[in-house]
């Protein structure tokens, strides 16, 4: 029994021994990341050349030996025709964006620096692509992302919208910003709608004696509460708070797509790409990667991309986050998908 007693205490030695340098690490590098900051950092891809690069590896592996030399030098035949036609004329210039959404769009972060770059720049004979994927989220945080994509209309710059995936509900409040939408068949557009939903603990603290004060000056100051008692007379104020919300969000929509029926897509449902075809929610069917190969025919293609300095405690939340967001059992609760 001693010796047991003895095996346990120097087992939970050792635990509190690793859990205390575990501790030190982390202060040391949060003490570190308060003095250190990793810069904040603007990329330029030369699209062209990357796809330049893919079809001369495909050449490569598949073309014989002489085949592929003279393939080379057409090539670069061809590149110096365009060079010189360039001087001549400048080509068009397509500056791609990519935005990948979340509920308190935290891309816009970045998102309103690849713009202010790329407006520094570019004039109304460029345009700009987004690569956009956005399921939609917090409606303040997605009216910022839209007003931001509104800047590049303002200055009379092409904007084209490119759905592969989704983009609902604040998704769409950005995509209908853009001179025109293309979409992949299946990807999920629409959900023109506002959804709140708001638990309510009421009964639960009341069954355990336990009282909740909530103390307002002004009527609407809040309506539905969390703790407290909801009165119809706070449910009515919310649906209206609720209803004004959807108003602005068809508003602002319908501002920028005046082809659609606002009755009939501002429902809340979503559609396919092609039932969004049909209902003008999109202007053609294609995805991003077909509408860039075609553009790199005839224009010079660049992936604008910033990134934003995080200290070393950032980086750490982040790396947690990503963790606990692919753990087991998040993803054993995942409902079935197609």
């Amino acid at each position: 029994m001693t010796d047991l007693l003895m095996e346990y205490g120097l087992f939970l030695a050792k635990v509190a021994t690793l859990v205390i340098a575990i501790a030190a690490l982390m202060l040391m590098g949060v003490s570190a990341s308060r003095r250190a900051r990793s810069v904040d950092k603007l990329e330029v891809k030369d699209l062209n050349e990357k796809y330049r690069g893919m079809s001369r590896i495909m050449q490569g592996a598949v073309l014989p030996k002489k085949a592929f030399k003279k393939a080379l030098k057409e090539d670069k035949a061809r590149l110096k025709a365009v060079a010189k036609t360039r001087e001549a004329e400048p080509r068009k210039r397509l500056f791609v964006i990519d935005f990948h959404g979340d509920i308190k769009a935290t891309g816009v972060a970045s998102l309103r620096e690849e713009i202010t770059a790329i407006l520094s720049l570019a004039g109304p004979r460029d345009e700009v692509l987004v690569r956009l994927e956005n399921a939609g989220g917090l409606v303040h945080e997605h009216g910022l992302a839209a007003s931001q994509l509104q800047r590049i209309k303002r200055k009379g710059i092409p904007l084209t919208i490119a759905v592969d995936k989704v983009a609902a509900s604040g998704g769409y409040m950005m995509a209908c910003v853009g001179n025109r939408i293309i979409a992949a068949p299946f990807a999920v557009l629409g959900s023109i709608g506002v959804l709140a939903q708001i638990p309510n603990f009421h009964r639960l603290l009341d069954q355990h004696g336990i009282d909740f004060e909530l103390i307002k000056a002004g009527e609407l100051k809040r309506t539905l509460t969390l703790f407290g008692v909801n009165t119809d007379e706070d449910r009515r104020h919310f649906k209206e708070q609720i209803e004004d919300t959807h108003a602005l969000f068809k508003d602002f929509v319908a501002e920028h797509r005046a082809q659609l029926d606002m009755v009939r897509v501002a429902t809340g449902e979503h559609w396919y790409g092609k039932r969004a075809l049909e209902l003008n929610l999109i202007d053609e069917i294609t995805t991003s990667d077909d509408y860039l190969l075609a553009a790199s025919q005839h224009a010079d293609l660049y992936q604008v991309r910033y990134t934003a300095g995080k200290r070393l405690s950032e980086k750490l939340v982040s790396v947690v986050r990503e963790a606990l967001s692919r753990a087991p059992w998040r993803t054993a609760q995942r409902p079935p998908s197609l």
